[in-house]
């Protein structure tokens, strides 16, 4: 079912597809970076795989929106992970993860969504989505906006450690970015 309910979501938001692919590899690979278990490797996978499921419930025509979100509009995005994490709840096998989606848009310094955790109290899983979550979309185009280079997005996440992200998952993330795309001059 999870499945059916992915590919309705690449229907509805074309961009989700590559970018869900995109976030559950970078996930893994931070998971293998970090000498996790291979369970775990496996379940951050699916996590980041299906992190944005909670879309499926947003308007297509939001979704699809090539102008800037209304506040209005703004406020039904923020509500992605909220249902996401109702969608995964009633799997049993898939129920573990629900919180890392729950989470995966709070910010290491406060002023995420939806409860504005911070540090610590956000889940380990979801501190990795987040960070492989913002490189892919940084590094995708968007109808507002063009892809920042591979360098320019890991400067980015480098500029926001322990502000939006986890200073050891983005670290983490950099060295794996500077080892397989050869960026230079980051650390």
């Amino acid at each position: 079912m999870l499945l059916s309910m992915i590919k309705i979501l690449e229907f509805i938001d074309p961009y989700t597809k590559g970018h869900s692919e995109n976030v559950a590899t970078y996930c893994a690979r931070i998971g293998e970076a970090l000498q996790w278990p291979k369970e775990y490797i496996t379940r951050i996978y699916w996590a980041g795989l299906v992190h944005d499921i909670g879309k499926i419930l947003v308007p297509m025509a939001v979704l699809r929106k090539e102008s800037p979100l209304t506040e209005e509009e703004f406020e039904t995005i923020k509500q992605h992970p909220v249902w996401g994490a109702e969608v995964l709840k009633t799997s049993e096998e898939l129920e573990d993860i629900a919180d890392a989606v729950l989470y995966h848009h709070e910010r290491w310094g406060g002023g995420g969504y939806p409860e504005g955790l911070y540090g610590e109290e956000i889940p380990l899983f979801s501190r990795v989505i987040s960070v492989a979550d913002a490189y892919d979309s940084m590094t995708s185009n968007r109808p507002y906006r063009e892809a920042l280079s591979d360098w320019e997005a890991v400067r980015e996440i480098e500029r926001n450690l322990a502000t939006q992200f986890d200073p050891d998952i983005g670290r983490c993330f950099i060295q794996i970015m500077v080892r397989e795309k050869k960026i230079r001059n980051i650390l």
